[in-house]
């Protein structure tokens, strides 16, 4: 879900409140997939849409002004601050409001809800497959999207209205970083996101520097039951991992969202397995579950998904919270 909406063979699964609904949006998002709300449907190896990487856009001589391409291969024109912002996605509205750039931003995705301040905009619906009318309709003067294959006609159709469209895709903390540095750049705050990106590296490394010397703990990241899917090592969150003491069973696999069998996960024999709150409860009550040993030990851990499950100016507080699950003796700053 760097990351918002995900729909392995397009399963439907009811969100009942707007704190889960967003914790789960960023769950899909790290996965790269589709909601059902949003009638999108697409085969699991699409998830793995091709992309510019960060480096080669960072790298790329495509635009003037230095920042390169987007992830659809566009050129980022920051020649001028937007005034009027419809970020449609939960990571980058973050961002916005982090970096100062809050009162620029005129609409969000229904899915966005951090910080508290972004409930108060105008919620234009959904960040895949967006209703182009409806975002016209704010008069931005920039709309940054998600990277989703789904999202290219919107993207199209924006900008032959002559709106500047930056579509980002957050799956690594690289790219979390390159993400904050176009979104400063665009919004006419480069010294703040530089300054950001310094304080988010600076508490992941006091995390991996207290880390250094333990004995890792092996990790199964669960994100889907039906069918069953890991965090895989081109995620960030396995990265998170990494940094807090862990292994991830599945981080020699590229892709961010792999789909697993349980006969392999048996075999891997994680020492914990990390979960969302309800997906705890639902796999300590499954007798099938049992057969693995994290479970019969009881060291299926509950993470705080608001801090873990989006790429944000919080993963520095998301590793710190990972450390202290997988360590608890340990003494995390």
């Amino acid at each position: 879900m760097s990351a918002l909406f995900f729909q392995p063979a397009s399963i439907v699964r009811a969100v009942t409140t707007v704190v889960v609904a967003a914790a789960t949006a960023s769950l899909m998002l790290v996965a790269g997939c589709t909601p059902r709300e949003s009638s999108a449907s697409r085969e699991p190896h699409e998830r793995q849409e091709s992309r510019p990487s960060a480096r080669a856009a960072v790298d790329s001589l495509g635009a003037a002004d230095g920042l390169g391409a987007d992830d659809y291969g566009a050129p980022i024109d920051a020649s001028r601050a937007a005034r009027r912002i419809v970020s449609l996605n939960p990571t980058t509205t973050e961002i916005l409001f982090a970096l100062g750039a809050g009162r620029q931003v005129v609409g969000r995705s229904r899915w966005d809800q951090w910080p508290v301040e972004a409930r108060t905009l105008p919620e234009l619906g959904d960040a895949i497959r967006p209703s182009v009318e409806r975002v016209l309709a704010a008069t931005p003067d920039l709309v940054v999207l998600y990277a989703s294959g789904d999202n290219r006609a919107a993207a199209s159709a924006l900008a032959a209205a002559g709106v500047r469209v930056v579509a980002l895709r957050v799956d690594r903390i690289a790219d979390f970083e390159r993400c904050v540095r176009v979104l400063g750049a665009v919004s006419g705050h480069a010294d703040a996101a530089r300054l950001a990106i310094d304080s988010v590296t600076r508490s992941l490394e006091s995390v991996r520097t207290a880390m250094r010397g333990l004995t890792r703990v092996s990790v199964f990241l669960h994100v889907w039951a039906n069918p069953l899917m890991a965090i895989g090592g081109g995620s960030f969150m396995s990265e998170l991992v990494e940094i807090a003491g862990g292994r991830n069973v599945y981080g020699e696999m590229a892709e961010p969202s792999p789909q697993v069998s349980f006969e392999d996960l048996l075999r891997r024999d994680p020492d914990a397995i990390l979960a969302g709150p309800l997906e705890v409860a639902r796999l300590t009550r499954d007798p099938r579950w049992r057969a693995l040993r994290a479970v019969r030990e009881g060291r299926v851990l509950a993470y705080d998904t608001s801090l873990v499950a989006r790429a944000s100016m919080r993963l520095g507080e998301g590793a710190r919270s990972l450390a202290t699950l997988l360590h608890p003796s340990a003494r995390v700053p």
